[in-house]
């Protein structure tokens, strides 16, 4: 069943309405082979669905549709890019114009924190629907953007300098090197790679969300994951999860293009990809905290 945890959600992974599975192999014209042996392994349902062009006429079998509307990774690369750009114009927006000096650092704080929840909000609805809204994508890298900059600007000006340019490059580097690792076949995505992943994901996030608790009506740090010798732990712990999610997103984006997805799927690769590329950042950003907070 396809996970409805937006968070976990990978539609390439999906029985009921994805387009591939795992260890999947398509064939030109037909389905993927292998089937039988994987259950999560559907052929190519592009081939029986209103996207296939089938020669009624003719009685032939349908086909995978025309190259024309199809996902490319040109397509894929655009919509990221258009993503991780509204993302990034925002993001330094509200670097410059919200300070973070003492006069100014509750109001620009509590719209950061506004502009996150609206952000969450509008993750939580692309995710339960099944089709790409363009515009809510933007919407949620805009909010995301907000929220990004006035909390790095806070981290890189009021405690660690440079910070933010860091986080950058860790997460350039980790994006870079799943990248390699999973073109170079050094990392297989398969049934129970996905599954190990969903659990230690939920194990983490359920951990985070305990911690949290206790912060809220305990006060201090709660129970010190996200702080000292701890939080550190956690955070490489998160960076090491959002790399594997990494890896789902390109088997998504691999699965998608070979098994003839609609060129409308690339904006729900480029979402996936912005919410695990978020994920990184932020668990880097607060690694270089708690880093420097202990100097």
């Amino acid at each position: 069943m396809r996970s409805r945890n937006p968070v976990f959600s990978r539609r390439g992974f999906s029985r009921d309405n994805g387009y591939a599975g795992f260890n999947a192999s398509p064939q030109a014209g037909g389905p993927a082979v292998g089937t039988q042996a994987n259950p999560y392994a559907q052929g190519n349902p592009y081939a029986n669905n209103p996207y296939a062009q089938a020669d009624l006429q003719q009685g032939a079998p349908p086909q995978a549709p025309a190259t024309t509307g199809r996902m490319t990774m040109d397509d894929v690369v655009l919509r990221t890019a258009s993503t991780l750009g509204t993302l990034i114009v925002t993001a330094a927006l509200a670097w410059a114009l919200l300070p973070v000096d003492d006069a100014n650092i509750n109001r620009s704080y509590g719209i950061a924190v506004g502009a996150a929840l609206i952000g969450m909000v509008l993750a939580f609805v692309q995710s339960f629907k099944r089709t790409a809204t363009p515009a809510l994508i933007l919407s949620y890298a805009a909010f995301e953007g907000v929220f990004l900059g006035v909390l790095s600007s806070i981290v890189d000006n009021r405690i660690a300098s440079g910070a933010a340019m860091q986080a950058v490059l860790g997460t350039m580097a980790v994006f870079a090197g799943v990248l390699v690792a999973y073109k170079a076949g050094w990392i297989r995505v398969n049934r129970r790679f996905y599954g190990f992943v969903m659990a230690a994901a939920v194990g983490f996030i359920l951990l985070m969300v305990v911690n949290m608790l206790f912060a809220v009506f305990g006060g201090g740090d709660g129970l010190g994951f996200r702080s000292g010798p701890l939080g550190i732990f956690f955070g490489v712990v998160g960076i090491i999860l959002g790399a594997c999610f990494l890896a789902l997103d390109f088997k998504q984006v691999e699965d998608g293009i070979a098994y003839g997805a609609p060129k409308q799927e690339a904006w729900l690769a480029a979402f996936g990809l912005t919410l695990t590329l978020v994920w990184i950042y932020l668990e880097f950003l607060r690694i270089i905290a708690i880093l420097n907070s202990n100097d």
